[in-house]
């Protein structure tokens, strides 16, 4: 987790025509893609304060209540759990709209919720790091977000250490040790395997620990 391997990512960031460019950081569960997205934000605002935004895909969680109703709560942050419209129509909202603010959504792990409108995409912003599970997904509407980034970049991390920070994770937010386990395993595991099948669309690969190249 060094500078130079930072700047070495920000280096394959396409260069376009002065746009607003939307990189895409996507990866299993647990494998470092928030800390990577947020160190990256965190660089180029060392560089240039202002002009970076890190857009999690997580603020689009469906609400508990809707889980709930739809009777799928117990598997929340599968693919089916997220609203993927939204999501698309931010992209295109951050992409078009350059004269003012775009709100986002972001999610608080502390009341397992979104909160609308917490991010703040200002006009002067030029890099956007979206971070999110299914950046790279088949399903529809996913398999549409993919256009809308001009570059992805996969977090790889192994399944030993993408577990640990997970059961962490989950133990921090409440569980015991026993259910942050179950849905390591269970939950997150089985949305790792789709994850995963999508690996090769990534356009580079990145070590979830290291941030090196791989």
């Amino acid at each position: 987790m060094t500078d130079a391997a930072l700047d070495a990512l920000l280096a394959r960031i396409p260069r376009g025509d002065g746009s607003r460019r939307l990189v895409g950081v996507t990866g299993s569960p647990g494998a470092g893609k928030t800390t990577l997205a947020a160190a990256l934000v965190a660089r180029l605002e060392a560089r240039a304060p202002g002009r970076a935004a890190h857009l999690p895909m997580d603020g689009f969680h469906l609400a508990n209540a809707t889980l709930d109703a739809l009777g799928i709560r117990d598997r929340k942050g599968a693919i089916e759990t997220f609203d993927g419209w939204g999501f698309l129509a931010l992209l295109d909202r951050v992409r078009a709209e350059t004269d003012h603010v775009v709100y986002a959504p972001s999610f608080r792990r502390h009341v397992d919720e979104g909160v609308a409108g917490e991010i703040a995409i200002g006009p002067h912003v030029q890099t956007v790091v979206v971070e999110g599970n299914y950046l790279l997904a088949a399903a529809e509407p996913w398999n549409r977000v993919r256009d809308r980034l001009d570059a992805v970049w996969f977090c790889v991390a192994s399944a030993e250490e993408r577990e640990a920070r997970l059961i962490d994770r989950h133990m921090r937010h409440g569980r015991s040790h026993e259910g942050a386990r179950a849905w390591a395993h269970e939950v997150d595991g089985a949305n790792a395997v789709q994850i995963e099948q999508a690996r090769a669309h990534a356009d580079l690969e990145v070590d979830g620990v290291s941030w090196r190249i791989l």
